[in-house]
């Protein structure tokens, strides 16, 4: 097992509501959703930033360190972001169905915590599994008093590394993360990195039939209960209770 200093990033989605939880199909779709910004996040996480695992409406993120190196924050932050506006776009103008599993992915999401510490590597057949201290530091640092939506919370070491102008612009918290003490942590609304761009995305009548077609395909086991859609997603609700078992026909 290698010790190792390492940035940790974990983007993660919210902002779908309680009634989703009033029919299956609201979950079996708004489970395909989720997914699939899941991967246009993994797609914009440009090197270093490595995928160490998806935790239910998180992608867990990783980037070794050396001791002269630095991950610039604000950038691979904003790449990942552009990435989510842009596939939330497409979910919305080929958007074929009306439930609300489908017609709530306008309001999803996404933050950002971000953390560097002493992590443990350890190679387990062809995954790279992560431990220590620091990795439940980043994790804890989920359930914060943030009072915006949308966002990138630091821990105040490594917000000292922003950019003059960001780190002006970088608020001040303190929170009792569970179990670890009291930790002074800083965030940057994603609108101060880089304003959400407006996409010029046109409709398109066969990818409309692509998305549909395979978004069917993908909530088929779902909907026919072979899996339980939703499990270990976090943030289904505006108090962040999880759904994972309140599937109903």
């Amino acid at each position: 097992m290698a010790i190792q200093r390492a940035l940790l990033l974990i983007a993660d989605i919210g902002g779908y509501t309680r009634f989703l939880k009033t029919h299956a199909i609201n979950l079996a779709h708004a489970h395909d959703m989720v997914t699939q910004l899941l991967e246009a996040v993994i797609d914009g996480a440009a090197s270093p930033l490595e995928l160490a695992k998806l935790e239910g409406d998180a992608a867990f993120f990783y980037a070794p360190l050396s001791e002269n190196t630095r991950v610039d924050v604000a950038k691979v932050v904003t790449a990942i972001r552009a990435a989510f506006q842009h596939r939330k776009e497409l979910l919305r103008i080929d958007r074929s169905c009306t439930c609300e599993g489908c017609t709530q992915v306008e309001q999803l999401t996404l933050k950002f915590v971000v953390h560097q510490g002493e992590v443990a590597f350890q190679r387990v057949k062809r995954f790279t599994e992560l431990g220590g201290v620091d990795v439940i530091v980043v994790h804890r640092m989920l359930k914060n008093s943030v009072p915006i939506r949308e966002y990138v919370l630091m821990t105040d070491g490594l917000a000292r590394q922003l950019a003059p102008d960001l780190q002006e612009r970088a608020l001040s918290l303190h929170e009792e993360l569970e179990g670890l003490g009291r930790y002074t942590l800083r965030y940057v609304p994603l609108d101060v990195l880089e304003p959400a761009q407006a996409l010029s995305l046109q409709p398109s009548s066969l990818r409309r039939v692509v998305a549909w077609t395979r978004m069917t395909w993908r909530s088929l086991p779902y909907m026919l209960k072979l899996k339980q859609p939703c499990t270990g997603f976090r943030n289904f609700d505006a108090g962040g209770e999880n759904v994972a078992g309140a599937l109903q026909p």
